[in-house]
């Protein structure tokens, strides 16, 4: 499963977080409409809702929703984001590290 850092759940939050927004507000995560053979072709926006196959991610408060092909390639990836001076957000993906004993 998906999984957002800290930085990551404060922006998503940031994001979806606003006075006319829903409650159930979240990040969707779909694959791209634009090249839908490209797994790592993926396209973000604010959604009101999950759609009805959407997983969901929880974390701090943070609500990202996955579309079946988007949840697939996620599924070891760990979601980071950056702010820069102006304000633009950087979404980046990493490989989840396996647990070490």
């Amino acid at each position: 499963m998906l999984v957002l850092t800290e930085a990551a759940a404060e922006v998503v939050k940031s994001v979806t977080d606003t006075p006319q927004a829903p409650d159930s507000t979240g990040l969707r995560i779909s694959q791209s409409a634009q090249e839908p053979g490209n797994a790592n072709a993926l396209e973000l926006a604010a959604a009101a809702e999950p759609a009805i196959n959407d997983e969901v991610v929880e974390i701090a408060g943070a609500r990202v929703f996955l579309d079946p092909q988007a949840a697939a390639y996620l599924s070891d990836k760990v979601l980071d984001a950056q702010v820069d001076s102006e304000g633009q957000v950087r979404f980046m993906l990493g490989t989840q590290r396996p647990p070490t004993d």
